[in-house]
């Protein structure tokens, strides 16, 4: 995993190369649910532990934040499984790019 910190107009960024190479259709979707499952987690927790301190909070963001990545998920799903019915290959690159706010 390659990292790297810049600047750029006078922020910092940083990129980090997450994914990057030639999956099975199988490999694949072991990578993407696993990075999707983390993220689900992240909101779910982060709603639990604002529904902690306040009841009455919706925590409209994490809910259809929530709601998107399992679509994304289902989404996913049917495309790893049409690509490992046709024997195909598949490249993934993944990149995030942080940048430091202020």
């Amino acid at each position: 995993m390659e990292t790297m910190i810049a600047t750029k107009n006078g922020k910092i960024e940083q990129k980090i190369n997450l994914i990057k190479g030639s999956f099975s259709a199988s490999e694949a979707a072991d990578v993407i649910n696993s990075v999707l499952k983390v993220k689900i987690n992240f909101h779910k927790l982060h709603r639990l532990s604002v529904t902690e301190v306040n009841l009455n909070d919706s925590c409209e963001f994490d809910n259809a934040r929530i709601d998107e990545l399992l679509n994304e998920q289902r989404i996913a799903k049917d495309f790893f499984r049409n690509a490992q019915l046709e024997g195909k290959k598949l490249t993934i690159r993944s990149t995030i790019h942080i940048t430091v706010e202020d």
